[in-house]
């Protein structure tokens, strides 16, 4: 009796969805380890141009062109400022403004359960009741991992404005780019999404900022790993998986990033979990998984 070997592209489809996750998680540890050596629209800036300078060059290399349709530019634009400028910005803007790391989490956690709320309006998919029950278990296990973060006494009104502007960002975009740019060439479009958010950034930085930056080795570090493993490779991903499933299905991966943020902390920076945290991370699988199933 033979056996058939998995193709090498089933593979990489199959693996796809935990790789995600883990690069994604690692965005906010670049993050933590690179804002204190620069101003965050400067940095999100310079992290977005070397992005769309690498991309840019290895579209040329392959041979993909800009569109030259200006629809599918613009709402490749379009998509670029809500996933890149306005979420990261507005984390960003939330952090810096007092409100915490958990409290952040939590807030932008809701995006899988108001994605599922709208893609029947917007994209035209229906939801399953044990898919629903899924995205709540997810939900309450995020609000377990974070909950020893969830400090509010530092919080201003404007940061929780920052706040809810990221969870706009990354609910709309992903409901924009699953609805109007899923057709595109995926090289093409991230360099336009990133252009449109290096643009964005720097002109933001030109208002309150200084482009003051302090190289040392570890922003460098944060700078390259942020630029080219996260917006290159993580964005690409969640766009395959965008392309390739329905929007309330991948967005339900998004509940498995503080449980993965959590576990690098404790790996690379000895920070505690609690039973209450792992618990969280029991649900918060649980609930992907019902999601998914």
């Amino acid at each position: 009796m033979t056996t058939t070997a998995p193709r090498p592209d089933t593979v990489l489809i199959a693996l796809a969805p935990a790789a995600f996750v883990f690069l994604w998680s690692t965005g906010f540890l670049g993050v933590k380890l690179g804002l204190p050596y620069a101003e965050p629209f400067t940095f999100l800036g310079i992290r977005f141009a070397i992005t769309t300078a690498i991309l840019f060059a290895f579209a040329l290399a392959s041979g993909v062109r800009i569109p030259a349709q200006p629809t599918r530019v613009g709402h490749a634009m379009a998509a670029g400022a809500m996933l890149h400028f306005v979420y990261i910005g507005g984390v960003l803007g939330a952090l810096l403004h007092g409100v915490s790391a958990g409290v952040v989490a939590l807030v932008v956690g809701l995006q899988p359960l108001i994605t599922a709320a709208l893609v029947g309006r917007v994209l035209g998919e229906r939801v399953r009741a044990v898919q629903w029950a899924g995205l709540v278990l997810g939900f309450i296990g995020v609000a377990l991992v974070v909950y020893a973060k969830l400090a509010v006494a530092d919080a201003t009104v404007l940061g929780f404005g920052y706040c809810a502007l990221g969870l706009a960002g990354i609910t709309a975009g992903t409901l924009y780019q699953k609805r109007f740019c899923a057709g595109d060439d995926l090289r093409s479009n991230l360099v336009i999404q990133l252009g449109t958010a290096a643009a964005l950034c720097f002109v933001c930085a030109g208002f309150g900022e200084t482009f003051a930056v302090t190289w040392t080795g570890e922003f460098v570090f944060a700078l390259l790993w942020l630029a080219i493993v996260v917006s290159i490779g993580a964005f690409t991903l969640l766009m395959v998986l965008l392309r390739r499933g329905a929007a309330a299905r991948v967005t339900s991966m998004f509940y498995l990033t503080p449980p993965t943020t959590a576990l690098l902390g404790w790996a690379l920076f000895d920070e505690r979990l609690g039973p209450l945290a792992l618990s969280g991370m029991a649900l918060a699988v649980t609930g992907v998984a019902l999601v998914n199933r």
